[in-house]
């Protein structure tokens, strides 16, 4: 009765390495050192290009900066040469600008530090957390965009593209939601497989 009972648990736990290692192969690549070294490679492009195009979106804001006076260097009304014009005009949409813009800096050099720290690009989970990272510098990139965006364009012409705005906005939303499912789905169908082949090797190999 009991060795029913292990041939048909083992029956079940080969059915389901079986599944878990054909959705395992479906979602992985053919040729994972090729990828791995594409993947370095583009990764690292596009978190330098994000690095610089933010630093200087706050180094040179939107709208531009007060001009120095003739006399030399004034500062009126709180506000000095050199200083976001557009920060004194709409400071609640500014102060969501620079914090995309700031989040969006700090993630990208975090990925380059990654990238350049040694870690092994093998690991799926370091994979995983630096698609992650990823999906968090392109998605306040574009929140950057759209409260700077907001700033410059006249109020009139806002009113009437706002709904195009919205839309975009959703399926960006929709986009992001699917890359995250399948980034997480496939570091759960990972780390699941690895817990059923120790369980395995534990039954077919146990302590005396």
């Amino acid at each position: 009765m009991a060795s029913n009972i292990g041939r048909e648990s083992g029956e079940k736990m080969k059915g389901w390495r079986k599944a878990l290692k054909s959705v395992g192969n479906w979602m992985a690549h053919k040729d994972k050192n090729e990828w791995l070294k594409d993947m370095r490679g583009m990764l690292s492009l596009m978190a330098t290009v994000i690095a610089t195009m933010t630093f200087q979106s706050a180094i040179h804001p939107p709208g531009g900066v007060l001009p120095p006076k003739d006399s030399g260097v004034e500062c009126q009304n709180n506000s000095c040469p050199g200083q976001s014009v557009l920060a004194m005009v709409y400071p609640l949409d500014y102060k969501y600008f620079l914090y995309c813009n700031t989040i969006c800096f700090v993630s990208s050099l975090a990925v380059c530090l990654l990238l350049v720290s040694g870690f092994p690009l093998k690991n799926r989970f370091f994979m995983w957390l630096l698609s992650i990272g990823m999906c968090v510098i392109l998605s306040t990139l574009s929140l950057t965009y759209l409260f700077g965006t907001q700033m410059v364009v006249p109020d009139l012409l806002w009113d009437n593209i706002l709904t195009m705005f919205g839309r975009v906005i959703v399926v960006w939303l929709v986009l992001l939601a699917l890359i995250a499912i399948f980034l997480s789905l496939r570091l759960f169908v990972w780390i699941l497989t690895k817990c059923i082949y120790r369980q395995s090797k534990v039954h077919q190999n146990p302590p005396i």
